[in-house]
């Protein structure tokens, strides 16, 4: 019994090939290092939370750097009309339950319609009403990580990857 994990291990990766293998090890390694970059970014600018959007951008840009949510428009697109979304309605009404459900919904719609869709960054206004953000959150740490995450990206792919990203910039 204690042993059948590595039994279901063993079948698992038999049923990869060795380069799906590396493939999702180096994807890994990637996405350990840009969590760290971003969590150390995020303590030294006071926002402990930060992080929470650029991880799932992380994960979503470094193991599936072809599909369109990953590419930098709806990257950095994504979490700016977001956030400004949520700041908007914080100004609005407050740091409200209610509102905070609303700005998410819509920081979707928004997304959609400039283009923009990136799914981690429908956080960005659930942070920003519930823990009352100034303005200045739309720029650090929601522009500058978005930048990083961009820049970190296109260094991954190309450098360790050795593989175009991204696929398209607008």
């Amino acid at each position: 019994m204690k042993r059948d994990w590595r039994r279901v291990v063993r079948k698992a990766i038999a049923r990869n090939d060795h380069r799906s293998v590396v493939a999702g090890a180096v994807a890994g390694l990637g996405s350990a290092i840009a969590i760290g970059a971003m969590e150390w970014f995020s303590l030294a600018l006071h926002y402990p939370l930060a992080v929470i959007p650029f991880a799932t951008s992380i994960v979503l840009v470094i193991g599936s750097p072809e599909v369109a949510p990953a590419q930098p428009r709806a990257l950095i697109g994504g979490h700016l009309v977001s956030a400004l979304v949520g700041l908007a309605v914080l100004k609005l009404t407050g740091p409200q339950a209610w509102a905070a459900a609303m700005a998410v919904g819509l920081s979707i719609l928004a997304m959609y319609v400039t283009g923009t869709f990136h799914p981690p960054a429908g956080i960005n206004p659930l942070l920003v009403v519930s823990g009352n953000l100034p303005w200045t959150f739309l720029l650090a740490p929601v522009l500058a990580g978005a930048l990083l995450l961009t820049a970190f990206s296109c260094v991954w792919h190309r450098w360790v990857r050795r593989q175009p990203w991204p696929q398209r910039w607008m």
